[in-house]
């Protein structure tokens, strides 16, 4: 039987409020365990949560970028549930009447077609605390640092069908909150996270199957890895007769395996009612204008233009604009280099970017700044250096050895255009190797690569690789 995967993804965005959502105790990440959870976070006899009115700019700000409808009203409720990281007993979130819905996000995939995901709605909580096993053998610690830190919980519908999808959709929106400033994005801090609902069912069925619930997949690489695993697992068991259960399942990385963790709750158990001491989410048209005018460039409008104002390829635009600071990093290049927009991109996909992760740096810690490599490009296109010696130069730069045109002194570096000289070491190697100049004349043409290569190991690579092809041609 032909299979087909439905997933839908959960995705929980921490929203970069400096104060947490319904009190004023920071959000800063780092802090010790405990040091940042208030009376309110705790939920102690006698406080009152107060709104944070920038989780509420932020969570219209997504909306508006996915054509989502904002709703003029809508509803904070508990959620009851027991666990020792929930301080209260329940947490503050939104059920009936979520702040945003009926949004779309379109993604690529991989065979370059285009296809548009659905987004259910996206309401906002408050986070839990955080349960920490590592450090106690026998016994957890729990940390509450992170109760009641603003997240912005964005369901999709259940339109992906593979884990590639999953994770092209994930990626998207993980630009896409970076892009808006909603979010930093830090997955390693858990500050952006997905649980994943996958079910299977027979190919060209419109019924789904029993969905299994994946919790707290905190990288793309694990959500592809978790998604596939769990893909197989259903198909075995179907196939083998049984009964996919619904259950909530975790992901050891490690084994590479999805693990049982509870049966699957559903809305009734939770319990949720209107929160008593919150009154309704009122937004007016004013309000939304205000957010929208806040808005920045978003991704796919800022890729469309790199492709008609630099005439980059649709390929080198995606990638340049998959965040927003690779994207102001390129601008400022290509403004700098006073060449090619194609010679600026292809550095900083190329040499900066493997440069970047070699040392593991994100781009705005780069000790090559936009304008100094624009500064090493103008040195190509003004023929100072060829592009072979700029990488040289680029390493340097790296190292801390000053900029473009300071390094290409310092080394010597500037490029022979000098046509007595190159034509002199032309001379030179064509009179050592009579052999190659004969069997070069007699039809091997592939040795001219041979006297280009000597004439520039003779002039340290520093001949304008141009002229030597011009001179060369002409000698021989």
């Amino acid at each position: 039987m032909q299979w087909e995967t439905v997933i839908g993804l959960e995705i929980h965005a921490q929203l970069a409020t400096r104060s947490k959502i319904f009190s004023g105790a920071a959000t800063a990440y780092g802090a010790a365990p405990n040091t940042q959870a208030c009376a309110v976070d705790l939920g102690l006899p006698g406080v009152l949560p107060v709104l944070n009115e920038g989780a509420v700019r932020m969570a219209v700000k997504l909306g508006l970028a996915i054509g989502a409808d904002i709703a003029p009203r809508s509803v904070f409720a508990r959620k009851n549930y027991f666990y020792p990281d929930l301080p209260k007993g329940y947490q503050i979130s939104q059920y009936e009447l979520p702040v945003v819905s009926r949004g779309q996000l379109e993604i690529e995939l991989e065979d370059g077609q285009a296809k548009t995901v659905g987004i259910t709605r996206a309401h906002l909580e408050e986070d839990a605390g955080k349960s920490l096993h590592e450090d106690f053998h026998g016994m957890t610690g729990i940390d509450l640092n992170r109760a009641g830190t603003p997240l912005l919980e964005i369901v999709s519908e259940p339109d992906l069908r593979s884990a590639r999808e999953a994770v092209a959709y994930m990626k998207k929106l993980h630009s896409l909150v970076r892009y808006l400033g909603i979010c930093d994005g830090n997955m390693q801090e858990g500050s952006f996270r997905c649980d994943a609902n996958v079910s299977v069912r027979p190919r060209g069925s419109d019924t789904f199957g029993t969905r299994t619930e994946i919790k707290n997949l905190n990288s793309f690489r694990f959500v592809e890895r978790a998604i596939d695993y769990e893909v197989e697992r259903q198909i075995d068991v179907l196939e083998g007769g049984g009964t996919v259960v619904q259950e909530t399942r975790l992901f050891d990385p490690d084994q590479g395996e999805t693990r049982p963790m509870r049966s699957k709750e559903e809305a009734n158990d939770y319990r949720y009612f209107p929160d008593p001491d919150l009154l309704p989410l009122d937004i007016d048209a004013a309000f939304i204008e205000a957010v929208r005018a806040t808005l920045p460039e978003l991704p796919d409008e800022k890729k469309h233009r790199f492709m008609e104002q630099y005439g980059l390829s649709a390929y080198d635009a995606g990638v340049l604009t998959a965040s927003r600071e690779m994207a102001d990093y390129f601008e400022a290049v290509a403004a700098a280099c006073q060449g090619p927009a194609k010679t600026a991109a292809n550095w900083v996909m190329g040499e900066l970017s493997a440069a970047l992760n070699k040392d593991g740096l994100e781009i705005g810690d780069s000790p090559v700044t936009a304008e100094a490599l624009g500064g090493l490009l103008r040195r190509i296109h003004d023929n100072t250096i060829s592009g072979k010696i700029a990488k040289e130069v680029f390493e340097a730069m790296w190292a801390g050895e000053g900029d473009a045109d300071t390094v290409i002194e310092a080394k010597g570096l500037k490029q022979i255009t000098d046509t007595g000289a190159i034509e002199q070491v032309i001379d030179q190697v064509i009179a050592d190797h009579p052999q190659q100049l004969e069997q070069y004349r007699a039809g091997k043409d592939k040795l001219f690569g041979f006297f280009v290569g000597q004439v520039m190991k003779r002039t340290g690579g520093k001949a304008n690789p141009a002229q030597v092809n011009d001179l060369l041609k002409g000698k021989l």
